[in-house]
């Protein structure tokens, strides 16, 4: 590593959504002293990461999307995932955003130090004034502990990590969970092997996807009309809103839904053993609502077998459930998600008097807006705690954080001010009024466990109302919240 250290006003850690729409955002308002960290070659976070088989979004393509830049050449209203990879490496060129980019410098810390952010990568130091973390809750893998995994001798992968070298035909795979990655992967490998064992702690509940392919009349209208897609954005922005309704304003909403997806599992599942077996037992919406129109005729198939009961061990060449069964098989393939509420940069970053991000949030994830944090001075997160949603698109959200963190920006230059630091009794107040309105939705009170929520049972995850709500509350950034120097 290079002892020199290279000083920039911004520095920005990651390419995903995130990072990418800041940093086209910073240049479009004048800041050109600015670079983008990225640990891999190229651009795209999660969606250049997660390459697995039938890997798609399960937001509509015209709304997960930047408003400033909108895509007319989407293939279905559905987009696959290099369809997203590639719209965020046009984005990053056509915006000029690449010189600002510096490849392969994977963080390695960050540290608040004399007045300056000191951050040392994998290829270089730099020091910055302000930090902008647009790394994602959906970038480190999740493995499950499993009593003698090292010694299976057979392959094993994560769904994010997937094996494209394997050749999965006439193999024995074990597949463990079944959440958004399996169900899009299982229908695209259960053809090709010989025999498919899928783990399922806790059946999703599973809702028909309205998809289709976008025509190629309906593009040239949206190239030659881009209000016309525009229009049809703000359709389904507002569509999505009233989902919210059912998740955390009126649960017994939710019980209509509910009843379109269990006539969907009783439409594709014919046999009532199998389908109680995939029945879940909890409200719809606890859980990410998943959508798949072939992940039920998938699991229908002879060459698949659903297995509920929960793993005692892995043995050489297979796995033994409780109930004392072995399953031979010859690849595993971990679909268990990724470490949301526990994320690893929680132990890089070090605020004030060496606070790590981790002993900050000992008492559970927490942000004024999901974005600044006590302790930690000109210091900006996007995606950060409480900002998830569970019914519309994350790239609305991450563009009200941008244009927060780009109006405190302004602010600090007009008032000549150095340092912004959020006051902690404002974040608290903030978290309160978060957690009183998670109290009621259907996330809290749904009879389930989730990703969404944390070792104590909290949801850190999820913003619970309305995101125009959020786009109201991250209009202008408040320098009074905040103790400035």
């Amino acid at each position: 590593m290079t002892a020199e250290r290279q000083h920039h006003r911004i520095v920005v850690i990651g390419t995903g959504f995130a990072g990418i729409g800041m940093a086209v955002r910073l240049k479009q308002a004048g800041y050109h002293d600015f670079v983008v960290l990225e640990r891999a070659d190229d651009v795209g976070g999660t969606w250049r990461d997660n390459t697995y088989p039938g890997c798609r979004c399960d937001v509509p393509s015209h709304l997960y999307s930047f408003s400033f830049a909108p895509n007319p050449e989407w293939s279905s209203t559905f987009s696959p995932q290099p369809e997203i990879e590639a719209y965020l490496r046009q984005v990053t060129d056509s915006f000029g955003v690449r010189p600002h980019i510096r490849f392969g410098h994977a963080v390695e810390s960050a540290a608040w130090e004399d007045g300056r952010w000191l951050v040392r990568t994998s290829a270089g130091v730099f020091s910055a004034d302000v930090l902008l973390s647009g790394m994602g809750p959906l970038a480190e893998p999740s493995y499950p502990k499993l009593p003698g995994i090292e010694a299976f001798e057979g392959k094993v992968f994560h769904s994010a990590e997937w094996d494209h070298e394997l050749d999965l035909s006439g193999r024995k795979v074990a597949v463990i969970g079944t959440g958004a990655s399996a169900i899009q992967f299982v229908p695209a490998i259960q053809p090709e092997v010989e025999e498919l064992h899928l783990f399922q702690r806790t059946p999703p509940w599973v809702m028909p996807r309205p998809d289709r392919r976008i025509s190629a009349a309906e593009k040239a209208i949206y190239r030659r009309f881009p209000l016309v897609q525009k229009a049809v954005r703000a359709g389904i922005y507002w569509g999505r809103e009233s989902m919210v309704l059912g998740f955390a304003k009126l649960p017994g909403i939710m019980k209509q839904a509910q009843k379109v997806a269990e006539k969907h599992l009783a439409h594709q599942i014919r046999d009532p053993e199998l389908r109680a077996r995939l029945t879940p037992d909890f409200t719809l919406g606890c859980k990410r609502v998943l959508i798949s129109d072939d992940y039920y005729p998938a699991v229908a198939q002879p060459n698949v077998e659903v297995v509920t009961d929960g793993i005692a061990e892995v043995t050489p060449t297979g796995i033994v459930t409780e109930d004392g069964v072995k399953h031979e098989v010859d690849t595993i393939i971990y679909g268990t998600g990724f470490r949301v509420t526990d994320l690893p940069v929680m132990d890089l970053l070090h605020g004030r008097d060496g606070l790590t991000l981790r002993e900050a949030w000992s008492g559970g994830m927490e942000a004024h807006l999901g974005t600044a944090v006590a302790g930690f001075p000109n210091f900006f997160l996007l995606i950060g705690p409480n900002t998830g949603l569970g019914h519309s698109s994350m790239v609305f959200m991450i563009e009200s954080q941008i244009a927060y963190i780009l109006d405190a920006l302004q602010k600090m230059d007009a008032a000549g001010i150095t340092e912004v630091e959020v006051r902690p009794e404002v974040q608290r107040a903030f978290v309160d009024n978060v957690r009183s309105s998670m109290r009621n939705t259907v996330w809290t009170r749904g009879g389930c466990t989730s990703w969404y929520l944390d070792a104590e049972g909290r949801n850190t995850t999820l913003w619970p109302s309305f995101t125009f709500r959020f786009r109201q509350l991250t209009r202008h950034f408040n320098p009074t919240e905040y103790v400035t120097r």
